[in-house]
Parts: structure tokens; sequence; C-alpha cells
């Protein structure tokens, strides 16, 4: 066997280190005759003597290849033996010989953010914008993401970027500003497409800020306040026109009531003179029936007809004489009997007629007793 002939370690830039242990490059060691390359590894003082060895920014320190491990909960460890992939360590103990197996690759199954950090990115009009997001990622498969890809995190945060870019390039400023969240599900669908091949899926994405030119930010502040002002003068005018509308509406209305109010006052008026004149048409007939009736029961009904004709008579010229200059004298001025008689002569000539009139009624069978109904016949 070849004896140690001489070390000399020599740290040299890169070194990975942390507060439990170190990995330190180091110069060439001479055993016996050949020189060749190694690597110092410094172990910590205390825990599990474990590696402090990242894979990748989300995967958990390597554990120590003792005989009895524990598994935490959400965690796969990946392992290999004789440097070949063996088999996943799910949560709970587990079983490694020790020498042969070993925990190359610890994967964390628990949901986890990816900051993407702020790009440029060109809009289908032309419009260069800084944005950022964030990525919520969980890797469903711990094989392909240990074996897939080199930095899982570091290929997704890459594809978000471009993807991002992509999406951003066939939308214009407006729908990129409109249409955040359809952007975001055009972005997390375009990244599952290509990482699941890398056991990782990407469960959504946001955009966070999106950043435009000064310039642009003052066009858009002028075209906000240029619609603001259009909204106000057209919510003015239409104001104008609808209360233009409502008054003449009102107007019309107002006079379509008084007319149908008129219309209504002048035919109660004519209903109601009607009424009047029927109801003082049957007072007057029933008056005169009764003034006959009583005239003819009555032994000296002429007389008390006489004396009311003269009297009567007499008021009519009184009247005549108040009312107009011209004045009508009858012939016999002195004579107050003859006014008398011509009165009664007036007064036989109406009852001589009414009594004529009577019998020609009879005669043709028009006149009935009250109580029984008037059937005209017919001259044949």
């Amino acid at each position: 066997m070849a004896t140690l002939a001489k070390t000399r370690l020599v740290p040299r830039s890169g070194v990975l280190s942390s507060s439990k242990s170190q990995i330190i490059p180091t110069s060439r060691v001479t055993f016996g005759v050949s020189p060749v390359a190694v690597t110092a590894v410094r172990y910590n003082s205390g825990g599990s003597g474990g590696l402090n060895f990242f894979q990748s920014s989300r995967n958990a320190p390597r554990p120590a290849n003792t005989i009895i491990r524990f598994v935490p909960q959400q965690t796969a460890y990946i392992v290999e033996r004789m440097g070949k992939f063996n088999r996943i360590l799910n949560p709970g103990i587990a079983i490694l010989i020790p020498i042969i197996d070993k925990i190359q690759y610890v994967k964390s199954l628990k949901e986890s953010a990816i900051e993407i950090p702020s790009q440029s990115a060109i809009t289908a009009d032309n419009v260069t914008l800084d944005i950022d997001g964030v990525l919520y990622i969980r890797v469903f498969d711990a094989y392909k993401a240990s074996y897939g890809v080199e930095d899982a995190d570091y290929a997704v945060q890459q594809l978000a970027q471009t993807t991002m870019r992509s999406e951003i390039g066939q939308l214009s400023l407006d729908h990129v500003l409109k249409e955040r969240q359809q952007l975001n599900v055009n972005i997390t669908q375009a990244i599952n497409e290509a990482a699941s091949d890398w056991g990782i899926k990407c469960l959504r994405y946001e955009i966070r800020d999106i950043h435009p030119p000064a310039n642009v930010l003052e066009a858009m502040h002028r075209q906000v306040s240029a619609e603001r002002s259009k909204r106000a003068e057209i919510l003015d005018s239409e104001g104008h026109r609808q209360s233009a509308i409502n008054i003449a509406e009102g107007r019309r209305e107002a006079v379509i009531l008084a007319s149908e109010a008129e219309k209504a006052e002048v035919i109660n008026r004519a209903t109601g003179e009607a009424q009047a004149i029927l109801l003082k048409a049957e007072a007057t007939a029933e008056g005169i029936r009764k003034i006959s009736h009583a005239i003819a029961e009555s032994p000296k009904g002429a007389d008390a007809v006489s004396l009311q004709v003269a009297e009567q008579y007499v008021e009519a010229f009184s009247k005549l004489a108040k009312k107009s200059n011209t004045i009508i004298v009858p012939s016999q001025l002195g004579d107050i009997g003859g006014w008398i008689a011509s009165g009664m002569g007036i007064y036989n000539k109406i009852k001589e007629s009414t009594s004529e009139s009577l019998a020609t009624s009879a005669v043709s069978g028009e006149i009935t007793t009250p109580g029984e109904s008037v059937t005209p016949t017919k001259k044949e």
C-alpha cells in the first residue's frame, strides 16, 4: 500500500460553509507517487454529523447515513445504493444499510413560493413594462425533481420569466392591465406543461406590480381625465334632456287632466240642468192637474179662476210698464170688468178646446181610466 508522502491543505475561492459544517475545496494531495485532487470535508462538532449540502434552495440538508432514520412529514428522502437510485423514503421510520445506502437528495413536498424578480417585457403595442410576480409550486414527484433537472427552482424561475414575457408580448397594454387574472392563468398553464417532466406542479402565478414608463403613465392619466370629463358632460346633457322630457310630459298630463275635468264638468252641468227642467216640468204638470181637478170639483171654481186670471192680467201689465218705455194699453183701460171678461173668454176657449180633444180621444179609445194601460188602435 502506498504511503502518504505529504499533505498540504490550501483553501481556495468558492468555499461553501455554514455555522455547522464546511466543505472546502483544497489543493492537491500526494499519495505515494501519483498526485490526485481531493476535497477536504469538515464535519460539525455536534448534531447528527450530517453534511450541510444543498441541491437547490428548496432542498433540506442531507441527513447522516445512519442505520435507522425518521423521515419527517411532507418530506421525501431519495436513497441511492452504491451510486444508483434505490428507493424513496416516505414519512416515518426507515432502515438503511451503512456504507452501501446513501441519502442523496431530500425533497420537501410542501407548497412553496418563489419570488420572480422584476423584468422588462414588451407588449403587442410596443410598450416596455417592468413586471414582477410570485410563483407558488409543489413537488409531486420526488424522483423527477431529483433526477429530471439540475436545479428545479432555478429552472422554474427562468421558465416563469420567459413565459411571462411571451404572454405579455401577445397582449396590448390595455389588455395587460385589464386581464391580469387571465394572464396569470395562461402563465400557470404554460409552466405546468413544461415543468411536468421535472416533477413540479405550478399551483398559481400572481403578478405583483406592473410599472409602465413615465410617459405612458402621464398619457394614461390624461386619458382618464379626458374620459371622466366626457362622461360628466354626457351625464349633464342626459340630465337636461330627461328634465325637459319630464317637464313636457307633465304639461301634457296637466292639459289632458284639465280637459277631462272640463268635459266632466260640462256633462255634469248639462245633466243637472236636464234633470232640473224635467223635475220642474213634472212639478208644473202635477200642479196643473191638481188645479184642474180642484176647479172641476169645486162649485165656485170658475169664479176663483176668473179672479186669479184677472190678478195675473193686471200684474203682467204692471211689469210691462216697468221694464220698457213702450206700454201696451188695452182699449178699455178703465173697464176692469172688461179685462176680467176677456181673461175668462180666453180661459173658456182653452177649456172648450181641451174638452173637445178629450172627447175625440175617448171616441178613438186612447183615454183610459187611471191604472189601465194605453193601447193605441190601428186604423185600417
